[in-house]
């Protein structure tokens, strides 16, 4: 949520050395927030006030042209008028919130001609005012108007809610934060100086994923997190999605001449695996760490058969496990025709298969082909 200074013609009528001007009337957040939130300390204490006739019944008073003092027109000094503001605010924010695992987030940045801790002070304690009893963590922030730092307040309910988003708030904005970012004594508030602080596109959306993250309850660490897989369920999702080929039927397309795509064997094994346990000739050396550069047709750093989204790429390591995962990552590229070799090279020497390969599908000369 985003809040902006009021009309600049309306602030010049209010004291200038009031500090509550720099906060009020909420901007959409893009274009998701619905209509504007207009509470700036300007416009209260110019609002017209109803006054009473001597017979007790209620007139209304004169329309804001009037040379009536504003704080004359509403009876509130500017510091009731700056409560009243961080008090919509707060409500503004606990409505435009979110709940995750049973603690309330959210994220308010204010435009200001001045950054103002103070206020963000008092916000926070409008909201633990009216969160006395649940969990909650909120950042607050007060963008200035001029590229200047700007202050960032975490408030928690909790002190391990405040030590979890201040990490993340620092791993987020990285060089940012200045020296001397420092938590409140009871552990509940954590007040920084941020460069740039809303002036950036995301940074409304890297402080939503602090307050987020930091509020999820911690798992035991013993038990996998929801949603994770284990690598043999991994490996079998991914062989799924393969048309898997024996040795022989690797063999056999590779050294079709009439192959309605070019073909292409790779061999993803590291060097030391290699010199062990023996090459095959015929094959492109291309290191796992570096497969999907060397076949992405997108990519700069692409070997020249790789120019075309048909290509048919057969992997193989040594033993048909990592060749799997890799020729299956190959597809989400778009190379829907990759593929591997059940077994891997271990099988292709069991098989008794020659130990040199002459690609007769690729149109590339053998001195091209290695490329680690």
């Amino acid at each position: 949520m985003i809040m902006s200074d009021t009309d600049s013609g309306r602030d010049e009528r209010v004291s200038a050395g009031s500090s509550s001007l720099s906060y009020g009337e909420v901007l959409p957040r893009r274009a998701v927030l619905d209509e504007p939130f207009t509470a700036s300390p300007a416009a209260l204490a110019q609002s017209p006030a109803p006054s009473s006739s001597s017979s007790g019944a209620r007139t209304p008073t004169r329309s804001a042209s009037s040379t009536a003092s504003p704080r004359a027109g509403t009876g509130l000094s500017l510091d009731a008028v700056r409560d009243q503001v961080a008090e919509s605010i707060a409500v503004r924010a606990l409505t435009r919130g979110a709940a995750v695992d049973g603690t309330r987030v959210g994220v308010v940045l204010t435009l200001a001609a001045s950054p103002d801790p103070a206020f963000l002070r008092r916000i926070a304690d409008k909201l633990r005012a009216r969160l006395l009893t649940s969990q909650h963590l909120f950042a607050l922030g007060a963008a200035p108007r001029a590229a200047a730092p700007a202050p960032l307040l975490l408030c928690a309910s909790d002190p391990h809610l405040l030590a979890r988003a201040a990490a993340l708030a620092c791993a987020k904005l990285t060089a940012r934060i200045a020296p001397g970012a420092r938590a409140s004594p009871d552990g509940r508030r954590w007040l920084a100086q941020v460069a740039e602080l809303g002036a950036r596109p995301f940074d409304e959306d890297a402080l939503w994923d602090v307050v987020r993250k930091a509020a999820r309850a911690p798992v035991d660490p013993l038990l996998p997190p929801p949603g994770s897989v284990g690598i043999a369920a991994r490996l079998a999702l991914e062989r799924a999605r393969l048309e898997r080929l024996t040795p022989q039927a690797a063999y056999a397309e590779l050294t079709e001449a009439a192959s309605a795509a070019p073909a292409v064997l790779v061999d993803i094994r590291p060097a030391a695996q290699r010199q062990e346990e023996g090459a095959l000739g015929g094959a492109l050396v291309v290191e796992r760490n570096v497969l999907e550069w060397r076949f992405d047709p997108r990519s700069d750093a692409r070997l020249p058969v790789a120019d075309r989204y048909d290509l048919r790429v057969i992997v193989f390591c040594s033993e048909g496990y990592t060749s799997s995962l890799a020729a299956a990552s190959l597809r989400d590229l778009g190379l829907l025709s990759a593929t591997d070799i059940v077994g891997g090279y271990k099988a292709w020497r069991e098989a008794g298969l020659p130990a040199e390969v002459e690609v007769l599908a690729t149109g590339l000369p053998p001195e091209e082909y290695s490329f680690s």
